[in-house]
C-alpha cells in the first residue's frame, strides 16, 4: 500500500510526525531518502520530540555517524547519517548491524551510500520539495 504524507510548513511538522508514526506499523528500521536541504534532519528531530527525547540531545550525527537517544519510556533510538560514508566498510566498522538488530527504533538518512547493506524489511521513505517548499513523504509497505 502507498502512503504519502505532507509537510506543509515547519508549524505543522510534528503532527506530520506523529501521524507518520501511527502508519508505519512495527517498521523500526527507516531510511530517508532525499537530497541535500530535503529536512531528512529536521523530520527526524520531530519524530524524537514526539517519542519524548529531549530537544537539546538531537543533532545531526553527519560527523559521528550515529547518535544514540532516549524516549520518553526509556527507549534506545539511533539515528544515523550516511553522507560521509564512503564505503560500506565504515559502516560496519561502528557495528552498524548490532544496532539495526537491536530490535529498537533506527533512522537512517543518506541510506544510499550503504544500500547493499540495507537490510530487506527496511521502510525506505522518498521525501521530496513541493515548488510551494512544502515537503511530501512518500513511502509503501
Amino acid at each position: 500500500m502507498k502512503h504519502e504524507l505532507t509537510i506543509k510548513d515547519l508549524s505543522c511538522i510534528d503532527a506530520v510526525a506523529r501521524e507518520f508514526l501511527s502508519r508505519i506499523g512495527d517498521h523500526k528500521l527507516i531510511a530517508f531518502y532525499a537530497p541535500m536541504g530535503s529536512g531528512k534532519t529536521t523530520f527526524t528531530t520531530a519524530i524524537c520530540r514526539v517519542l519524548g527525547v529531549e530537544d537539546d540531545a538531537v543533532s545531526s550525527p553527519t560527523f559521528s555517524i550515529v547518535n544514540e537517544y532516549r524516549t520518553a519510556t526509556g527507549e534506545p533510538m539511533y539515528h544515523f547519517d550516511f553522507y560521509r560514508i564512503n564505503r560500506v566498510s565504515e559502516a560496519l566498522d561502528i557495528g552498524f548491524y548490532d544496532y539495526i538488530d537491536s530490535g529498537c527504533l533506527c533512522i537512517m538518512e543518506w541510506p544510499e551510500n550503504i544500500e547493499e547493506i540495507i537490510p530487506e524489511e527496511t521502510l525506505k521513505v522518498n521525501i521530496s520539495v513541493n515548488p510551494d517548499l512544502s515537503r511530501k513523504l512518500v513511502w509503501e509497505d
